[in-house]
């Protein structure tokens, strides 16, 4: 009776060693092969990883002979203690594989060590005063990439223009809010089908914390999809989304739709982690590996302007880390126009996104950035790279 229970035991002690050895290679080998998992999948693949590989520990430890099955094969402690050791060192490189993912900058063709940059001029399409200064400061100027608000009343005006320059980098400012006093627009999609979209006088709402209080992500989708489709009906070469006031950075399922948009129309979108924080949201929750991340994304805050938005723009471009960075601007000329429309906002009003244009287009900024090795890159050289060629 007694050998017969040592059988068994034997037996039984064996099969989990296997067992464990077996659910750790495998969950080893999907997490090579699988470059698609979010971080989720991962943490959950690394965390019953380390308890199989325990399990495994725990068990050899515990017995220096293993007689398995009929095939009588004594397998001696230290061949096992060997076998072990091999399994340790796979998964420390498992783990390093993990944490060590490849650089936005190296996944663009460049050293890690490159500081990459993109200078983004917002809010093309909402005034006459924004569109040419916006193309002066693209055409003379340092800045390289913009994005379009599809809603507003000077849209055809930027759309036309962007037409006749597919060369230029121009994404869609994706817009929901409607933040000045008396300059409003309204959802390209009916009233009625996107009520949480709309004040009472069917315009967006001021800010962003009207829509993540109000609206759907099954309306925010609706009016977001007929944006991006307008933009191309107009004929507009997009290159990459983003969010005006980072609204759809609001909500987790505002963000999955932002996400299921850019996978869909095989655009890059713009991916911030404070931004992402600032409004609410945990971006471990929703970025991958394999997501375009900005590092650093820089833009003038009303606390920034104390000392002059040029001694920001001087300070920002010459501390520049290595990686993938992006200065958000909005250059308007300080005129009639662009007055009236931010009236009763001195922060990005006219005499700020003035101050904007003045630096980007300035000898100044092209020769800092020269002076610091800065490497200037656009989201078309992104969606050309990273997302076309996939």
């Amino acid at each position: 009776m007694l050998l017969i229970l040592f059988v068994i035991g034997t037996v039984l002690k064996a099969t989990i060693v296997l067992v464990a050895l077996g659910a750790t290679f495998w969950f080893l080998f999907t997490g090579l092969v699988n470059k698609d998992d979010s971080r989720k999948k991962k943490a959950l693949r690394n965390f019953l990883l380390t308890i199989a590989g325990v399990t495994s520990l725990a068990l050899l430890r515990n017995f220096k002979d293993l007689t398995i099955g009929s095939l009588s094969a004594t397998i001696k402690y230290k061949n096992m203690k060997m076998i072990f050791h091999t399994f340790l060192l796979i998964l420390i490189i498992q783990f390093h594989a993990n944490a060590q993912s490849i650089s936005v900058q190296e996944r663009l063709g460049y050293p890690k060590d490159a500081k990459l940059l993109i200078i983004h001029a917002d809010d093309l399409g909402v005034s006459h005063s924004e569109n040419i200064a916006s193309i002066k400061a693209m055409e003379e100027g340092a800045v390289n990439s913009a994005s379009i608000m599809v809603p507003c009343p000077w849209f055809p005006e930027i759309a036309t223009y962007a037409k006749n320059h597919p060369e230029m980098d121009f994404g869609l400012h994706l817009t929901l809010t409607s933040e000045w006093k008396y300059y409003k627009w309204r959802p390209l999609t009916s009233y009625s089908e996107v009520k949480g979209l709309v004040d009472e006088n069917n315009f967006f709402h001021e800010g962003w914390t009207g829509v993540r209080e109000n609206a759907s992500a099954q309306e925010v989708e609706k009016e977001l999809r007929a944006q991006v489709e307008m933009a191309k009906k107009f004929g507009i070469n997009i290159t990459h989304l983003d969010s005006h006031m980072f609204s759809v950075f609001s909500k987790p399922k505002y963000v999955e739709v932002y996400k299921k948009l850019g996978q869909e129309y095989k655009l890059p979108v713009l991916l911030d982690r404070h931004w992402l924080k600032m409004r609410g949201v945990n971006p471990d929750e929703f970025l991958d590996e394999d997501d375009i991340i900005i590092d650093q994304l820089y833009m003038a805050l009303p606390n920034d302007k104390k000392g002059g938005l040029k001694e920001y723009y001087i300070e920002t471009l010459k501390n520049m880390e290595p990686g993938f960075n992006e200065i958000l601007l909005h250059a308007a000329f300080d005129n009639e126009e662009m007055q009236a429309v931010t009236i009763g906002h001195q922060d990005f009003g006219a005499h700020w996104r003035q101050e904007d244009l003045d630096f980007f287009s300035s000898e100044l900024c092209k020769n800092i950035i020269e002076e610091e090795n800065i490497q200037l890159i656009t989201w078309k050289e992104i969606k050309e790279k990273l997302i076309d060629k996939k």
